[in-house]
């Protein structure tokens, strides 16, 4: 391990362009449950379909409201942790930086991060239904009576991919762009499970690329054959020491 440990933090230091994946492992460090996990209590009796939609939105709005205010309270209360810092370090650090998260708390954002594209959207904004227009943070705050309406008196709802709709595009093209503009140096894949095949492809084309690719997280995951460097660990007890190393 501490070999893999000096070979990765060699990598990153000698990187001029770096590429980031990160999936929910990274908040849950922060205490932020994922969406199976955050089924508990009160809301075990539903159905993941009810609550996350088109559908289960379009039949009762105000319960999958409530179901993402009860998330979004969570996530108010989280604070960016180790891990989350280490990348905004790294980001300061390059020349060319780009990160694709899973994630949709924000938390890379608070952290320092610059360059982040959210491919499943954010816990913290509203789109109008009826214009597709996205709110900013805060412009319609989360908070009761619910279902929240969007100033023209439109149905907002949260501004997050559901399941049966299609990724953001436009965090996918950004991706494609950055791969495109020159070679990355390292893409650093952290607290994923890999299984997503947008997330497989990203990895095989940098692999293809000549691009080094290392790997952080607790379990072994389906990347593993296209990886240099795997580090078995939590990203805030991992990434700290390879970004900045004692």
């Amino acid at each position: 391990m501490e070999k893999a440990l000096q070979e990765a933090a060699r990598l990153l230091a000698e990187a001029r362009r770096v590429l980031v994946l990160t999936g929910a492992g990274v908040s849950a460090e922060s205490g932020i449950p994922t969406f199976r996990d955050a089924q508990q209590g009160l809301w075990a009796t539903f159905d993941p379909m009810q609550l996350a939609s088109p559908e289960g939105f379009a039949r009762d709005p105000k319960l999958v409201w409530e179901w993402y205010a009860a998330r979004l309270e969570q996530v108010e209360k989280a604070l960016p942790n180790a891990g989350h810092q280490a990348l905004a370090e790294l980001e300061r650090r390059k020349e060319a930086f780009l990160l694709l998260t899973q994630n949709v708390d924000g938390l890379h954002q608070r952290a320092g991060n610059q360059n982040v594209h959210e491919i499943h959207g954010s816990i913290r904004r509203v789109r109008c239904t009826v214009t597709d227009h996205v709110y900013a943070e805060g412009e319609i705050p989360v908070r009761p009576p619910f279902p929240l309406l969007t100033p023209q008196g439109h149905l907002g709802r949260p501004d997050v991919v559901w399941f049966g709709e299609v990724i953001r595009m436009d965090a996918c093209a950004a991706v494609e762009r950055f791969l495109a503009a020159g070679r990355p140096d390292v893409l650093l894949v952290v607290g994923t499970t890999g299984m997503f095949p947008y997330i497989q492809r990203w990895v095989m084309q940098a692999f293809g690329l000549g691009t080094k690719v290392i790997e952080v997280n607790p379990e072994p995951s389906a990347l593993a054959d296209f990886c240099h460097v795997e580090l078995a660990g939590k990203a805030g007890e991992v990434l700290p020491g390879i970004v900045s190393p004692p």
